[in-house]
């Protein structure tokens, strides 16, 4: 939809149509030749059909256009992969993550609070289409499995891959530990620490790294996970309504994730490599998340209460200490919807979490 509105006039066609894709792959110059004369061609779905992308380079280095090959595809691992292999050096690639709070609200949709917020998630058609949340992602980590991973890696049980995927939603927010995790799957270390490279090259999760800043103290050296839409995770969770969330023990971990999955979001959509962290040393001293620009630190709580407090101010006030950083490049993101500038630091309330990246980046 992004290309096609973006660019009105290149022909779209979709390789997941099989006569179009066999056309595409029985006859690739014959394919691409029928466009030769159109301002340019969107190709969806470009998985289907990786060995298109050895003519595209061809084509691309005699004509020298620019923006005439827009290539699209939903299974991130296996588009990277064929493009990286054969147009290397020619290419510009865009991460497009779910609708970010800022999108929403530029599309006048008002959502009542982070709880809903949270177990809406951000895939566009829960708000094109007004679906059931509940029983659309339901239905998308089914059809996930079974198509998408399938086609990604060698997975003899998928039920046993299912139940991975929901006890990494459990561990959401926590150190990785993947022998545990083996352990509680019945499976090896090694097919762990595959399976969570899948889940992390398709968009499903990703791990913020600890930050290597130590200032003389003994730090954390393992990644937690969290997921990029919060609406999959509440579905792996098995959390349906507002009530259950509110008293779930994921509850935090939800709204971080749905927090730093909006500041990934400010970052690929402003074309920015993401540069986001966590901080912890050995005493049990934290900062949720540090975010860097132009080798600034600019460290962030996150809180799911609506009420501010000022014990949420601890974790920052430590690490400013620590690093000698002013008080006024901290940030304290709530679960209320206010913007106040604090001598500890700045409050940013959950409908406004883009404006950390505005504010940082000046």
């Amino acid at each position: 939809t992004l290309a096609i509105t973006t660019f009105p006039e290149h022909n779209y066609v979709s390789l997941e149509d099989y006569d179009i894709r066999a056309f595409a792959t029985s006859d690739p110059r014959g394919f691409l030749a029928q466009y030769a004369t159109s301002p340019g061609v969107i190709l969806d779905e470009i998985q289907h059909a990786p060995t298109i992308l050895s003519y595209i380079q061809t084509s691309v280095d005699r004509a020298r256009k620019p923006g005439y090959y827009i290539v699209t595809g939903s299974q991130n691992f296996l588009v990277t992969q064929a493009v990286t292999q054969t147009l290397a050096g020619r290419v510009s690639f865009h991460t497009l993550l779910p609708l970010s709070i800022a999108e929403l609200q530029d599309a006048n949709i008002s959502i009542p609070s982070a709880d809903r917020a949270i177990l809406n998630g951000f895939y566009p058609i829960i708000y094109a289409q007004n679906y059931n949340p509940v029983e659309w992602y339901a239905d998308y980590i089914m059809a996930y499995v079974e198509r998408d991973v399938r086609t990604i890696t060698q997975v003899t049980d998928l039920a046993v891959f299912q139940r991975f995927i929901k006890m990494c939603a459990g561990r959401m927010g926590q150190l990785v530990n993947l022998t545990s995790l083996g352990n509680d799957c019945g499976v090896s270390y090694n097919t762990i620490k595959k399976w969570l490279g899948v889940l992390e090259a398709s968009y499903i999760i990703f791990p913020l790294q600890p930050h290597f800043q130590n200032f003389n103290k003994r730090l954390m050296q393992t990644p937690k996970i969290y997921f990029y839409d919060t609406g999959l995770a509440c579905s792996l969770l098995g959390i349906e309504t507002e009530e259950q969330l509110a008293l779930h023990y994921l509850k935090g971990g939800l709204f971080e994730s749905m927090v730093i999955s909006e500041l990934y979001k400010s970052f690929y959509n402003s074309d920015r490599t993401p540069r986001l962290y966590f901080w912890r040393d050995k005493t049990g001293h934290e900062v949720d998340c540090i975010l860097e620009r132009a080798d600034k630190l600019f460290p962030i709580e996150i809180k799911a209460g609506m009420t501010i407090n000022s014990d949420f101010f601890d974790g920052l006030t430590y690490w400013n200490e620590l690093a000698d950083a002013k008080p006024e490049n901290s940030f304290v993101v709530y679960g209320g919807t206010e913007i106040q500038k604090r001598s500890k630091g700045n409050v940013i309330g959950w409908p406004h979490i883009s404006a950390i990246f505005e504010k940082t980046g000046k």
